[in-house]
Order: structure tokens, then C-alpha cells, then sequence
């Protein structure tokens, strides 16, 4: 007995009813619909723009404007052609990591000859973008041609040219290379706006010389470098003169202005101590006549009425303290003690 599938029958079985028939046709469509679609369609991505061309038939060839992101049908005889719309970046380096994946497009870093004639080799960049595709597809084609064929010559030669008005020496002065970098700008999109292309910036990454004059470029800096040492020593070495001849000035006007100050102060001291024994004298001089007076008005209170009495009680004040003797103050022999005169003249004194 044979085991082999009768696929033949089976398929009568399924297809030959009314339902097998309506999903026989949808299959069909739905297999036509893909192979239409893949046929007739373009997806146009993000990033990208693209130019229809038509090959046959009235109208044919390129047509104007541009179809943008999605999905665009297209006729048998029409094409598509797109072109990216982001920022593009042509460097023009040894090193092949930096390079285009596309063999063609690995452009190697500049030699270039400067004014005096040294040869220097530049890695440069150069940014850019795609402004019009319709522009680039009737001047130079499909594809990448706008970079093949329109921005690396034209970028070649003309930052040749650009950077070629150096010297060797100005590789390391910056602002010459923008300057230059700028010019070059400007210069290249004279050449590549009028085909669709704009360049967004140009930049020099690394530059080197043969290594006889990069030696020699070395030294001569080394030298330079030596003398701006020396010199800014002596500017350093001057301005130390001038600061210590500053500070001296300065000391020598504080000792003039102390000494001035110190002088000042021992003039007011001595005027100070001047009027001081001035006045005690003037004091001194006033104490001397009061007590003068004093004496003259007490002289002349002795020579006064009742003096007598005065000098007895003087005379008393110094028998203070004496034997006390009783004499008579009456008749022949009596004594007035207050008599000076005659107690004189009795104990035969004369005065």
C-alpha cells in the first residue's frame, strides 16, 4: 500500500469548492499587490531626498522638485535617485580610519608647497551638505558623483592653492591658517553652490614638515624662545630696580616725615615745659610779694598804736615755760614789764 501524498486530489478537494476558489484569488492578490509594490514603490528615507527621473515616453527625463521622506510610487519607466541631506564630511588624511568605507572616495592628506618651497603635509576637513539635489543631478549625475566628481577635485586644488600662500612658519600661527581656512571656504563655494553643494567649514587637524626642516624649525624656536626668556628677565630684572628704588624713596620719605613728626613733638614739649616754669614762676613770683606785703603790713602793724602791747605779748610767748618771779609794779622799786624802756634802763641796758 503506498503512503505518498495525493496533492493533486487534495488540491480539488480545497480549490475546487467556492471558498477554495475565493482563497486561491485572494493569494493571488495579495502576491500581485507585493510584486507591484516592490516594483513600483521607493521608500525614501530619512535624512534623504530624491530626484524622479523618467527614461521613456513624454516628459521623460529629469524632473523638478523633490520628493522627501516616505513611500513614493513610480511608474515602469521612472526612477528615483536619492541624495543625502544631513551633513557630509570629506577628510583628506593618511590615516584610513578617517577615510570613506568607499574605495574611491579615500582621498589622502595634502602635500602642499609653501611660498618659500618646503612641502607640508595637511590633514583637513571639509564639512558640507547637499542644498539641491535637483541642481547636482543635472550637473554631475547620480549617485556619489558629487563627491567624486564635483567637491574632492575642486576641494583638492583649491585648498592646495589656499594653503600654498604660507610660509612654512605660519602652520603654526593660528590665525593665519583661519584666515586662509576662511578664504578657501569662500572660494569653494564659488565653485560648488552653483551645482547644488554648499560647504558648511574647513579645517586644518594636523600638519607636519620633513623631518630635516622640522628639526631645524625646532631649534630656531628653541633660540627664539631662549632670547624672549632673556628678555623678559631683564624687563623682570629692571622692574625689581624700579620697585626697590620705589620702596627706598618711600622708606627715606617715612624717616624725613617721622623726624619731622619727632622734631615737632620736642619743640611742642619744650614749649610746653617753657610756658609750664613760666607760670610756677609767675605763681612763685606772686607768693613772694603776697608774703612781702605781708611782712611790710606787719612791720607796720609794730610801728602802729598799741605796738607796744604787740611786743609784750611777743615777749610773753617766748617766757612760756620760765620761772615765774613776782615782782612789785608799784612805788619806788615796782617794775612794769610792759614798760620796755625803763626795764631797760634799770637792768642798765641801753638799747
Amino acid at each position: 500500500m503506498s503512503t505518498t501524498p495525493d496533492w493533486k486530489g487534495a488540491s480539488k478537494r480545497v480549490f475546487g469548492t467556492p471558498r477554495g476558489r475565493l482563497l486561491y484569488l485572494v493569494f493571488a492578490a495579495g502576491v500581485a499587490v507585493l510584486f507591484i509594490y516592490n516594483l513600483f514603490s521607493v521608500y525614501v528615507g530619512p535624512n534623504e531626498s530624491a530626484i524622479k527621473v523618467v527614461t521613456v515616453g513624454p516628459g521623460s527625463g529629469i524632473q523638478a522638485g523633490e520628493l522627501h521622506t516616505g513611500l513614493h510610487f513610480v511608474g515602469p519607466s521612472e526612477h528615483l535617485y536619492t541624495f543625502p541631506t544631513d551633513l557630509q564630511v570629506l577628510n583628506l588624511t593618511n590615516d584610513s580610519s578617517e577615510r570613506s568605507d568607499t574605495e574611491d572616495l579615500k582621498v589622502p592628506a595634502l602635500n602642499i608647497t609653501t611660498s618659500e618651497g618646503y612641502a607640508v603635509t595637511v590633514d583637513i576637513s571639509v564639512l558640507y551638505r547637499i542644498e539641491d539635489p535637483h541642481k547636482v543631478m543635472t550637473t554631475v549625475g547620480r549617485g556619489t558623483a558629487y563627491e567624486s566628481q564635483l567637491v574632492i577635485p575642486r576641494a583638492e586644488q583649491i585648498l592646495r592653492k589656499r594653503f600654498g600662500e604660507l610660509d612654512a612658519e605660519d602652520f603654526y600661527n593660528l590665525k593665519k591658517r583661519d584666515e586662509k581656512s576662511k578664504l578657501a571656504l569662500d572660494d569653494l563655494n564659488g565653485e560648488l553652490v552653483p551645482d547644488g553643494v554648499k560647504a558648511m567649514g574647513v579645517f586644518v587637524r594636523s600638519y607636519s614638515y620633513d623631518k630635516a626642516y622640522q628639526d631645524a624649525i625646532e631649534q630656531r624656536k628653541i633660540q627664539d624662545q631662549t632670547v624672549f626668556k632673556n628678555m623678559a628677565e631683564a624687563e623682570m630684572a629692571t622692574a625689581d630696580a624700579e620697585r626697590k628704588k620705589i620702596e627706598a624713596e618711600g622708606e627715606a620719605a617715612v624717616k624725613v616725615e617721622l623726624a619731622k613728626g619727632d622734631a615737632e613733638k620736642q619743640k611742642i614739649d619744650a614749649e610746653g615745659e617753657l610756658y609750664q616754669r613760666t607760670k610756677a614762676a609767675e605763681g612763685e613770683k606772686e607768693i613772694k610779694l603776697a608774703e612781702a606785703e605781708g611782712t611790710r603790713l606787719k612791720a607796720l602793724a609794730y610801728q602802729g598804736t598799741g605796738s607796744e602791747y604787740q611786743v609784750g605779748l611777743k615777749m610773753a610767748d617766748a617766757l612760756k615755760g620760765t620761772k615765774v618771779i613776782v615782782l612789785p609794779t608799784d612805788g619806788d622799786n615796782g617794775i612794769n614789764p610792759l614798760d620796755l624802756k625803763s626795764a631797760l634802763k634799770r637792768f642798765d641796758v641801753t638799747p
